[in-house]
């Protein structure tokens, strides 16, 4: 069950190492805690898995394993009560789990819905500046002729609803989501697409984009305007200049209106599918909640 050889981002947390390992290391990067057997055949299923993931994701989570039999009392500590049992450790302390081998699709839908996705690999080229969006309102003319073409096309329907939230129409796309079929329902297109709808939600009666430009710009300390500014670039798609406003808002005040900065980073993490652009703000934004 042991990797064959060790790596940077698998070990073996025991009794000893655990404090230093686990704990403390969790301060700086998530901490995945496999709870595993010889004995356990789903553990032998979830643990190459596991494995597999952590090396893919680079450093932006780190897997601890821990054999219950060894080390009875972290799994007494742990109160688990069945294996495998994955626990996610941050800063110090466990924030979520689950028991059985979770499929491999799943695994990544907890890690993303904690805001870890794949880092770069350390040789990576710097990041490209971000291409302009496509004009939001050509495309949903455009989908709307291809649908009139193909009306019982349930993908053009999905993708119709994604260019009308670029758009603001959120009430025409939320209507579109809402019909889709169970197997485009569960789509990451989909869900993205649901997740970009609470962005949306706070623009309603919102200033205009130069509006909150403004706003700005006469107070940079405007973290509302910050906020609502991130938002209308989250639904028209600019999204390192939304990641920049959230940024700018936890680095004036990460405690403002109960957490809003980070919560706004993590929900844009959720929207976002450019995994190099979220992990380069990721890294931003833990070592600014470290410093």
């Amino acid at each position: 069950m042991s990797p064959t050889q060790p790596t940077p981002h698998v070990f073996d947390a025991t009794a000893a190492n655990f404090e230093a390992e686990v704990l403390d290391r969790s301060l700086q990067v998530p901490v995945l805690i496999d709870f595993w057997a010889e004995w356990c055949g789903p553990c032998k299923t979830l643990a190459p898995v596991l494995e597999k993931l952590a090396a893919e994701y680079n450093g932006a989570f780190v897997l601890a394993r821990i054999d219950v039999d060894r080390e009875q009392q972290l799994a007494g500590a742990f109160q688990i009560r069945s294996i495998p049992t994955i626990i996610l450790v941050r800063d110090g302390q466990p924030v979520d789990g689950f028991p059985g081998a979770m499929p491999e699709g799943q695994l990544r839908e907890f890690l993303a819905g904690h805001g870890i996705v794949p880092g770069e690999p350390a040789d990576a080229a710097p990041p490209e500046a971000e291409a302009a969006p496509p004009d939001p309102h050509a495309e949903v003319l455009r989908l709307r002729g291809e649908l009139e073409a193909k009306p019982d096309d349930d993908g053009l329907r999905l993708d119709l609803a994604v260019a009308l939230l670029a758009t603001g129409a959120t009430d025409e796309a939320s209507r579109l989501l809402d019909a889709l079929p169970a197997n485009l329902a569960t789509d990451d297109r989909a869900l993205r697409a649901r997740a970009a709808l609470g962005f949306a939600a706070v623009l309603r009666d919102a200033p205009d984009r130069a509006a909150l430009e403004a706003a700005i710009a006469a107070d940079p300390a405007d973290l509302r305007s910050r906020h609502l500014l991130g938002a209308r670039h989250m639904v028209e798609g600019r999204h390192e200049a939304a990641l920049e406003q959230f940024m700018d808002m936890l680095r004036h005040d990460r405690a403002f209106d109960d957490g809003l900065p980070r919560k706004a980073l993590i929900e844009a993490f959720r929207v976002i599918e450019d995994a190099a652009l979220v992990s380069r703000f990721r890294r931003q934004m833990s070592a600014l909640l470290l410093s």
